[in-house]
């Protein structure tokens, strides 16, 4: 195959050949997926196509949007404190013709709480009646629309789910699904009852607080089959625990370690959560605890990486918080004097091996 050519693989639902270049349409109804595949062999390309109950070849949506929770890597435990939300999630998937909806402000970790009942799930640590299930994500942006044979993306996706057992589906932004079915088409809640009903298939939402009263709330047939939970935005303690716990995936991902004992390190998580609490950060551009905290931690590392060293100093902290956008001009000034009081040794003992402010 040569290496240039391009594979439409929605045309693959018309029954045309992988053979001969693919014509791109510009229909505003039919989303086009071009994939570049240098390399891959023809037949991979097939690998977005299943049989429906009928025998007939068809578009896999998992295949080709979703992400199964339960497959992936964790370094740590990512819902690190959310030990009662993950546990108010599982009794809510437990009852019958119930599914959930986690509301909550941007960044306060709602997709982690997921992830966290997919960790326990890998370690068989839940309730028998949820072992071997899969949580899938499907990108909310992916369901929007029809296929290239006029059927309904989410109606796709409901029919693949009904030959499949124990899956829970997980959908971010979930209040966009609300009204995107066409007129033919009967509404979200209800395109799922049957699935729901059988009680194989549970759907997990995620949306803010604003979004939920926005669309979802309107939408009675929706609320009565999905259970609310809600979000709070975790406090100190427990933002300084997630920041700890999350360090050995941020130095996974980055392959830098973060220097100092464990005191120190804690001394530096405590100081970021108390420099990024809600009246100290800028109006509309930062998000919440523990997300704003985290960002901040990542773009320590972030210097070591720039400057090509295998560790994070003081000074990679100080910078990073010297810079963020995150946090109000005047407070990132005296929380600098502060820092650089209570940091002062660290900071000398990095001058004194050549270390300084990037």
């Amino acid at each position: 195959m040569n290496d240039k050519e391009i594979i439409n693989i929605d045309s693959l639902m018309q029954g045309q050949s992988n053979n001969a270049p693919q014509e791109v349409t510009n229909n505003p109804t039919t989303e086009q997926t071009e994939v570049l595949i240098p390399e891959v062999k023809e037949d991979d390309s097939k690998s977005y196509i299943r049989q429906d109950a009928f025998g007939n070849n068809t578009y896999s949506m998992i295949e080709r949007y979703g992400e199964n929770y339960c497959e992936k890597e964790y370094i740590t435990n990512p819902a690190i404190g959310r030990d009662e939300e993950i546990k108010e999630l599982m009794l809510v998937l437990l009852t019958p013709e119930k599914s959930a909806i986690l509301i909550g402000k941007p960044g306060i970790g709602k997709t982690s709480i997921v992830e966290g009942l997919a960790y326990l799930i890998q370690k068989n640590e839940v309730p028998d009646a949820l072992k071997g299930y899969s949580i899938i994500n499907i990108k909310t942006p992916s369901l929007l629309g029809t296929m290239p044979n006029g059927e309904s993306r989410i109606q796709n996706l409901i029919d693949e789910l009904k030959q499949m057992e124990k899956v829970i589906l997980f959908i971010d932004e979930i209040h966009m699904l609300i009204g995107a079915t066409d007129e033919s088409s009967l509404d979200f809640a209800n395109i799922f009852k049957e699935g729901l009903g059988r009680g194989s298939i549970k759907v997990v939402g995620a949306t803010t607080t604003e979004e939920y009263e926005r669309y979802i709330l309107r939408d009675k047939a929706f609320t009565r089959r999905f259970q609310k939970i809600e979000v709070a935005e975790p406090t100190r303690e427990q933002t300084i625990e997630i920041l700890q716990g999350t360090l050995p995936k941020i130095e996974h991902q980055t392959g830098r370690k973060l220097k100092y004992s464990a005191f120190k390190q804690g001394q530096i998580m405590s100081f970021i959560v108390d420099l990024t609490t809600e009246p100290r950060r800028r109006f509309g551009t930062s998000s919440r605890y523990p997300d704003v905290a985290l960002t901040l931690l990542k773009q320590a590392f972030s210097y070591a990486v720039f400057n090509n060293r295998e560790e994070v100093n003081i000074y990679d902290v100080r910078s990073a918080i010297r810079d963020t956008k995150n946090v109000y001009d005047k407070v990132i000034a005296s929380e600098l004097v502060r820092f650089d009081t209570m940091f002062k040794d660290l900071m000398e003992e990095e001058k004194e091996q050549g270390y300084q402010e990037s």
